[in-house]
């Protein structure tokens, strides 16, 4: 299993000293020794597939999952999207009903959202691995660290980013961002579970827009 980060120059500059620490090190011993017992997803090199599609400096929106999906095909680097040809998952589903209700943009026959991570939406999620069919099987083994740590850098080092925040997981991630340099939009999470307690009407798309169109910036095309 590849867990030797190939990640865009951009990130490697800024998270060169995470790759060397204790932790760092365990995580990949755990996950070799993972592999070598169980299926592991998203396959190797799709890993920091958001690293790759999202240089650091073109980061505009950070969006916040928990886990990559557990389900074969599944997952493949970034948060809540799935590649071409796997049914989009009921959050998901939820996600592009919003976008519907909010922009008018009707509900696409595919969940692969890389065409928002090209435009600067970082889909970062706060494990990068699962264990086949073990949902949260990666918890506490060192990514929650590394990626703690990816936000805290985009809090310190970028200004004027929107993070979208669903869910109580992703709002517990607010302690690291610095609000005064940086937009929260908070909801319910996506998932059928909740979604109707606040995530539904909470037009997060249209408001991600106006905040960008505010600085001048290029609003987001949120068609997948």
């Amino acid at each position: 299993m590849e867990v030797n980060p190939r990640i865009e120059e951009s990130w490697k500059a800024i998270l060169e000293g995470e790759f060397d620490k204790q932790y760092f090190k365990e995580l990949k011993e755990f996950l070799v020794d993972e592999k070598s017992k169980y299926a592991v997803y998203p396959p190797g090199g799709l890993i920091f597939n958001a690293f790759r599609l999202t240089p650091f400096d073109r980061a505009r929106v950070v969006l916040l999952g928990q886990d990559p999906y557990h389900g074969q095909g599944q997952a493949h680097g970034l948060c809540f999207s799935v590649p071409p040809g796997i049914a989009a998952p009921p959050s998901l589903v939820n996600i592009f009903k919003e976008i519907e209700k909010d922009l008018g943009i009707p509900v696409p026959s595919h969940g692969n959202l890389e065409r928002w991570a090209r435009q600067g939406v970082l889909l970062l999620n706060a494990t990068l691995t699962v264990r086949a069919n073990q949902p949260g099987s990666h918890q506490r083994k060192g990514w929650e660290n590394f990626t703690n740590a990816v936000i805290g850098k985009l809090s310190e080092k970028r200004v004027g980013l929107i993070f979208l925040l669903w869910g109580k997981f992703a709002q517990e991630k607010e302690a690291l961002i610095d609000t005064n340099r940086h937009y929260i939009l908070k909801a319910a999470h996506p998932s059928p579970y909740s979604a109707y307690n606040g995530f539904f009407g909470c037009r997060h798309f249209s408001k991600t827009n106006e905040i960008l169109r505010k600085h001048g910036l290029e609003e987001m095309d949120w068609r997948v």
